[in-house]
């Protein structure tokens, strides 16, 4: 059990700041076509700037501040591991912990408006593992720090079911609304809201997500599949093309036994997050599309 006191720090700090809020960098959106999804050069440039600045302050230092007190350091990944220290024994935030990893436990732990499900594996000042939700950052998971020591890619087994309902936030993320598209802005949780953006968040990919091409070509990420093998949380990518014409959908089910058409979740120009049925890559629809099966599924 975490044993812990409030601050008065932590407030709604997570969930309003992304990545690049907190790293003071601003960067502007345009108007792109409904089809498009990744930055132009200027925007890309800018969200280049900031990851690179967000990377650098994590893994040069790789330490964070925490807020409360009291707050336990366990043997293992799992808060109802063994105690082996704890931090803030006496003051709120009066220790700085260091990190060079962390694990997704699929357990949520929250405390005020703070939740994560991530446990840091600590350095300093005591060895062990910390819940992420005493590291006073807004994001859930610490920023530049791997998960399961392999670069934050997601591992094998995760849930299809988890992808969509992940997907499926951000049709009303947006008080109640869609969240809406940009090439160049990231939302509250730190991803790009483009279509490629969207889909990483889905997959939970390190933020701000990649780009089309790396959906479709890195195989630590996808692998080609055939039309006859579409399952939920399976992606349709069209990586061809320019940044206007490049695009990614999350298939959802097929809506008929002829699978003419699919339901699928897409974040488009001109709307924003949206759940509809589709024909891409389908005989009679856009032919650039490619199914592709994220390897994270283990199948």
């Amino acid at each position: 059990m975490e044993e812990h006191r409030r601050s008065g720090r932590r407030g709604a700090l997570r969930k309003v700041l992304p990545a690049v809020v907190a790293a003071g960098i601003g960067v502007a959106g345009f108007a792109v076509p409904a089809h498009g999804n990744e930055p132009g050069p200027a925007a890309a440039t800018g969200i280049r700037q900031a990851a690179a600045a967000d990377g650098r302050q994590a893994s040069a230092a790789a330490d964070f501040p925490t807020w409360g007190t009291r707050w336990v350091v366990h043997a293992g990944p799992d808060i109802n591991s063994p105690a082996v220290g704890m931090i803030n024994k006496t003051a709120a935030g009066q220790d700085r912990i260091t990190a060079d990893y962390q694990v997704d436990t699929g357990h949520r732990v929250c405390q005020d408006s703070a939740c994560s499900t991530y446990m840091a594996h600590l350095t300093g000042p005591v060895t062990g593992f910390l819940t992420v939700v005493a590291v006073d950052v807004p994001q859930d998971r610490l920023p530049g720090i791997p998960v399961h020591g392999d670069g934050g890619r997601p591992q094998p087994g995760g849930s299809r079911q988890e992808m969509l309902n992940r997907a499926a936030t951000w049709l009303t993320a947006n008080d109640g609304a869609q969240v809406p598209y940009s090439q160049a802005q990231v939302w509250k949780d730190g991803y790009r809201q483009d279509c490629s953006g969207y889909a990483s968040m889905a997959l939970g990919l390190p933020t701000p997500g990649t780009n089309t091409v790396g959906l479709a070509t890195d195989r630590g990420i996808t692998r080609p599949i055939s039309l006859d093998e579409l399952k939920p949380g399976d992606l349709l990518i069209d990586a061809s093309g320019d940044n206007n014409n490049r695009h990614v959908v999350i298939f959802e089910k097929w809506n008929n036994d002829a699978h003419s058409s699919y339901t699928a979740y897409e974040q488009r120009g001109g709307h924003g997050t949206d759940h509809r049925t589709l024909t891409y890559g389908l005989p009679g629809g856009d032919a650039e599309f490619t199914p592709y099966r994220p390897v994270m599924f283990g199948d």
